[in-house]
């Protein structure tokens, strides 16, 4: 009953802030759009290519408490960008401080990810900045009252102006958002450079073997497929996932893999937040997962020894793209 209630609200909503969709176009955009060696640029809706004022623009909305019914929460409430756009938490926290059900992804590469949410059930970046603004245990507000709030900013209606040539409304708080964060590009991370050292180069070597295949889930630039599936890290889940979105018994309790990029410094893991440290997630894909009936077949016992495990995290940790968390272009 929620769910066909909350996709039905948010669907309608989405009709009338994107209206029939956009051809896609590629954009090159090197002055604003950071595209690091061995990465393809981003494709970019014909109507939201990216400029200097719409991105201004966005960011100013991203850091904007007037999204929030209760003036207390932004985007960057859960997306710290000194923690690659994470918030730390198990879930995050919402207006009167509602507790949340699912773990803040980081934002970092977000304008290269095909679908969102982590059941995949929001197609286009634009769509997404609608559903913390009007969920309950997020923003709890409705898009027309934040309008409402902005259209009386002097400052907002004039980049607005600039940026789209209409005064503010729902269609551009959307599209401003979603092109600050198509920003949002990580991939100068030591591993990227080759700049590893003995252990973190061996720890790649384990991640890049047959033996525990992690890059099947976890390979390209992104490291992530963008595939659906249960890793059977945890023994008991309450969230259906995919099913959420598909009602098909194959996705209950399906999430869409998440990039490894930035992973040392995004904890704590997994959609609900449960597992506190690095070391703990290996462990348990060390083990072959914890049993869940829902786990890939891939996922296997990989009888690496402590060392070798430890190898494999420092790898992971060298994936800190230390000048994407420290980038003062995406600091209010």
């Amino acid at each position: 009953m929620f769910r066909s209630l909350f996709y039905g609200s948010l669907w309608s909503m989405m009709i009338v802030v994107l209206g029939c969709t956009a051809d896609h176009v590629v954009i090159p955009t090197v002055a604003l759009v950071d595209v690091p060696p061995g990465f393809s640029e981003q494709v970019y809706p014909a109507d939201n290519q990216p400029t200097p004022e719409r991105v201004r623009l966005g960011k100013m909305l991203f850091f904007s408490k007037e999204l929030s019914r209760t003036r207390t929460l932004s985007c960057a409430s859960c997306h710290n960008p000194s923690q690659a756009f994470t918030d730390g938490r198990a879930t995050s926290i919402g207006v009167d401080q509602r507790i949340g059900t699912r773990n803040a992804p980081s934002l970092a590469n977000v304008g290269y990810q095909p679908y969102f949410m982590r059941e995949g059930g929001v197609p286009t970046l634009e769509m997404q900045v609608l559903v913390p603004v009007q969920e309950h245990d997020e923003f709890d507000m409705n898009m027309l009252d934040v309008v409402a709030r902005l259209e009386k900013d002097s400052l907002v209606q004039t980049l607005s102006r600039s940026a789209y040539q209409r005064d503010v409304d729902a269609y551009v708080i959307t599209r401003a958002i979603a092109c600050f964060e198509r920003t949002l590009v990580s991939g100068r991370s030591r591993a990227d450079q080759n700049r590893l050292t003995a252990e973190e180069e061996r720890g790649r070597t384990i991640f890049l073997s047959n033996r525990t295949q992690c890059y099947t889930c976890h390979g390209g630039n992104l490291y992530t497929t963008h595939a659906f599936a249960n890793n059977g890290a945890l023994a008991n889940y309450t969230d259906v996932g995919r099913f959420r979105v598909t009602n098909n018994e194959a996705d209950r309790y399906m999430f869409k893999v998440p990039s490894l990029r930035n992973v040392g410094v995004t904890a704590p893991y997994m959609h609900n937040g449960s597992i506190a440290t690095l070391r703990e997630v290996i462990d348990r894909y060390n083990r072959g997962g914890m049993g869940h009936p829902a786990t890939d077949a891939s996922i296997v016992p990989l009888g690496l020894r402590d060392d070798e495990c430890a190898a494999l995290e420092a790898f992971l940790r060298s994936l800190t793209d230390d000048s994407f968390c420290n980038d003062p272009r995406f600091r209010e």
